[in-house]
C-alpha cells in the first residue's frame, strides 16, 4: 500500500520557518496560538454530556466545554491538522499503514508504548492546562517565561527518557 518512491522530506530549517509563519498567522487571524488538547477535552465533554447530561455541575471544568460544543476554533484547527496531514502524506507519497518504533520491540509492544506515552502526555497536558504545541510554541512565541521553562523541562525529559530507552532502538547484533 505504501508508495515505492516517496518524495524527500522537507528541510527541517524550512519546516521550522513555515511553522513560525503559520503560528504568526494563527495569532494574527484568531488571537490564539496553536494547540490541540482543548479539542480532545471539548470532544470528551460533549460526548459525556450527550450520554449523561447531568454528569457535570453548573461550574464544573468540563461543563464549559460541553456548553460551547464542538464549534470552536480549536476543534476546527485539529480538523485542519488531520486534513493537512492526510494531504501531506498523499502528496509526499508516504500514505499507508506503518507502526514505527524501536526495532527491538514487536508491533504489539510498539502500540502499547504508544498508548502509554500518549496517555501520559494527555494526562500531563490536562494537568498543565496545555499541550506541547500550546505551551511550547504558543507560550514561547510571545516570550512568556512559562513557555521557555516548559521547553527546558520538555527537552530535559526527552533526553532522560531517550537515554533510558536507547537500548531498544539499537539494532540487534548478528553474532
Amino acid at each position: 500500500m505504501r508508495a515505492v518512491n516517496p518524495r524527500p522530506r522537507w528541510n527541517p530549517y524550512l519546516s521550522g520557518i513555515a511553522l513560525g509563519v503559520v503560528l504568526f498567522a494563527t495569532f494574527f487571524a484568531t488571537g490564539h496560538g496553536l494547540g490541540v488538547t482543548g479539542a480532545t477535552t471539548a470532544m470528551t465533554a460533549v460526548g459525556v454530556a450527550s450520554v449523561a447530561p447531568h454528569a457535570f455541575g453548573a461550574h464544573d471544568y468540563l461543563a464549559a466545554y460541553a456548553r460551547s460544543g464542538l464549534n470552536s476554533w480549536i476543534v476546527w484547527e485539529v480538523i485542519g491538522v488531520i486534513v493537512g496531514a492526510l494531504a501531506g502524506s498523499l502528496l509526499g507519497r508516504r500514505f499507508g499503514p506503518q507502526i514505527d518504533g524501536p526495532p527491538r520491540v514487536r508491533s504489539f509492544g510498539r502500540l502499547g508504548l504508544a498508548l502509554l506515552g500518549g496517555a501520559a502526555s494527555g494526562f500531563g497536558a490536562r494537568m498543565a492546562m496545555g499541550c506541547t504545541s500550546g505551551m511550547g510554541l504558543s507560550g514561547s512565541a510571545p516570550l512568556a517565561a512559562a513557555g521557555f521553562l516548559f521547553l527546558i523541562g520538555f527537552f530535559a525529559a526527552g533526553v532522560a527518557f531517550g537515554t533510558i530507552f536507547k537500548p531498544l532502538w539499537q539494532r540487534k547484533s548478528i553474532s
